[in-house]
């Protein structure tokens, strides 16, 4: 029973993907596995049904992020993050209060609290530069500058908490910076102001990786994944509303203008800002059912399904060389995580 209790808490470990922004903490102790952990229902059809639902929301959530921003016309990225934010805080709390995913923890101190609102901030400024790069970029390239995540995850790590990995460990992550110097140049709708944000989306997305391990160490402090969302969503979209505000407008008079024109853009955006808390749900469902090195392994394949299917349905232009540079970065993260596991950090 405990072995099964470990499992089911097992935590998700360095994802070097992708796109949406999830939390990455380590785990606290439990009781029990929430209300539905003992529906009737196939293990190994639970896990499909699970990797399946996380396929779906990551990918869905970028081609909606993708539709809205570009080709719908709600050219709104800094509003549309609000939304998201304000969607996991309510799903977090129905789930974690209502549903019982996982134990409620609270917030036990002043100081606890300035940590996770310096992780909001980080955490709103990734996903915000996220967005916003999907209105001028493909989805492709796109996921192929998130795949770049390692080599900023190693960088902040060495800057900030002076953990140098073996030389191995970084030989992995030059097809990883190659691969995306190749892509760039042969991408045919190459933005600069596009690429710049998703860069700096990428790079904050590792920041925070960094911090949180630095912030949230203590046995008090931990907070599980859930709990983490639930506090950090209304946080970071308080901190988004004065930039949504000054920036784009009176985007709720907008937002109600555009639905008395076109009704379509509110189950649009309902069903966007579903898909962006799903996507944080399925990942902390498919550690539980399975293991961080799964969730590691289907971070790796969804940046390329995801861009496979958005040329599919966008049409967006792509060259050999392109999807040449996509596929060495992807073989550099593989390696670069092959590495990590082989060889230990340098103290």
């Amino acid at each position: 029973m405990a072995e099964m209790q470990a499992q089911a808490w097992a935590r998700r470990g360095s994802n070097p993907k992708f796109e949406t922004e999830v939390i990455d903490i380590p785990p606290t102790p439990t009781h029990g596995e929430g209300k539905f952990a003992s529906l009737p229902v196939p293990a190994h059809l639970k896990t499909a049904m699970i990797i399946g639902a996380w396929y779906f929301s990551n990918v869905g959530v970028l081609l909606l992020n993708k539709y809205l921003l570009s080709i719908f016309g709600y050219k709104y990225p800094i509003f549309l993050t609000l939304l998201h934010m304000c969607a996991c805080a309510v799903y977090s709390f129905a789930a974690i209060g209502w549903l019982g995913i996982v134990p409620m923890q609270f917030i036990l101190s002043r100081k606890q609290l300035l940590k996770i609102i310096a992780l909001s901030f980080i955490f709103s400024f990734s996903v915000v530069s996220g967005n916003t790069s999907l209105r001028y970029i493909p989805v492709s390239f796109n996921q192929a500058i998130g795949a770049t995540t390692p080599f900023f995850t190693a960088v902040f790590a060495i800057l900030i908490t002076c953990k140098r990995e073996s030389a191995v460990v970084y030989l992995a992550l030059i097809p990883v910076v190659f691969g995306i110097v190749m892509a760039s140049r042969s991408e045919p709708l190459f933005h600069l102001l596009g690429f710049l944000v998703c860069l700096g989306s990428t790079a904050a997305r590792a920041l925070k990786s960094v911090v949180q391990g630095i912030l949230l160490t203590s046995e008090a402090e931990k907070l599980h994944s859930m709990n983490l969302l639930m506090y950090m969503a209304p946080i970071a979209a308080l901190l988004l509303l004065p930039f949504t505000l000054a920036w784009e407008g009176n985007i709720f008079a907008v937002t109600v203008t555009k639905a008395r024109e076109t009704p379509l853009i509110l189950p649009l955006l309902f069903g966007n800002m579903t898909m962006a808390y799903l996507v944080n749900l399925t990942n902390f469902l498919v550690t539980k059912h399975t293991s961080a090195l799964t969730l590691q392994v289907l971070g790796n394949a969804k940046a390329a399904v995801a861009a496979v299917i958005s040329v599919l349905i966008f049409r967006n232009p792509v060259t050999v060389m392109g999807m040449t540079g996509f596929a060495i970065t992807i073989l550099g993260v593989i390696l670069y995580s092959e590495a990590k596991k082989r060889f230990k950090p340098i103290h």
